[in-house]
């Protein structure tokens, strides 16, 4: 069940027509790889239409910007996040974490074209990033992020193996991490995994049945995975540290 807070932040962005996509911890509950968080973490599409409705929802919310940058077009088309906490009673100390670019994923209004809607008993509506999507999105350099990745396709996999999709078999050949099924995974669909180690090396490990070598293979992928997104951040957090310090001496 998601909590109170988090219904009232999404009934308000719905409410206010706010283009927005559930990302996140939250998203992971829908996806079935379990990760309680207090935060929404929302991807919105950064047009001025879109964050005026954007700011209705935050005034509804009672919502302070608590961190540099301010919300803006320009630094969320950089790729910086927009952090608020909400002071609604509904939601009270409820962080909600805005961003509209996301390192390694398509542009917004992509994302939005193949998003994941879900109604709830009550008729609220969740726009989710699809699940491909909220994986590539969590390739982070944070500890915490791959075991969810793990979780998030493993769940995907066991429920849908028996039936799979070309589209299915193609994402867990590129996403799956659980060397066990990834070693099953190649086993029952060998020409889709033939045809995709070029663009993932490792899954010839899974077509030679070498477990060993695949769980490291794994592992560096990861640890490459980690670099790149330390890489990505390194001149969004330099310019962080010069508009903190702009705004402590103003």
């Amino acid at each position: 069940m998601i909590p109170s807070p988090i219904l009232k932040v999404l009934s308000t962005i719905q409410t206010r027509h706010v283009q927005a996509l559930l990302m996140g911890g939250q998203a992971c509950v829908f996806y079935g790889a379990v990760e309680f968080s207090r935060d929404a973490d929302l991807a919105v599409l950064a047009s001025a239409a879109n964050l005026e409705s954007l700011r209705a929802a935050l005034t509804d919310l009672k919502a302070e910007c608590i961190a540099v940058p301010p919300l803006s077009i320009d630094f969320l088309q950089r790729g910086h996040a927009v952090h608020f906490r909400s002071h609604h009673p509904d939601a009270d100390g409820m962080r909600i974490d805005v961003m509209s670019v996301l390192r390694g994923v398509d542009p917004f209004p992509q994302l939005w074209q193949r998003r994941t809607t879900v109604t709830d008993s009550g008729g609220l509506v969740y726009d989710l990033l699809q699940l491909p999507d909220l994986v590539k999105a969590k390739k982070t350099q944070r500890d915490k992020d791959w075991p969810v990745i793990r979780r998030l396709v493993e769940a995907h996999y066991l429920q849908n193996r028996a039936a799979p999709t070309p589209e299915a078999v193609a994402f867990w050949l590129r996403e799956l991490r659980t060397p066990e099924l990834l070693l099953e995974a190649a086993g029952t669909h060998g020409p889709a995994c033939q045809g995709l180690v070029a663009e993932r090396a490792l899954l010839a490990f899974a077509l030679s049945g070498n477990g060993t070598q695949l769980a490291a293979a794994l592992k560096s992928e990861e640890e490459r995975e980690r670099e790149i997104d330390r890489e990505y951040w390194k001149p969004l957090r330099t310019e962080l540290e010069r508009l903190r310090g702009e705004r402590r001496r103003g």
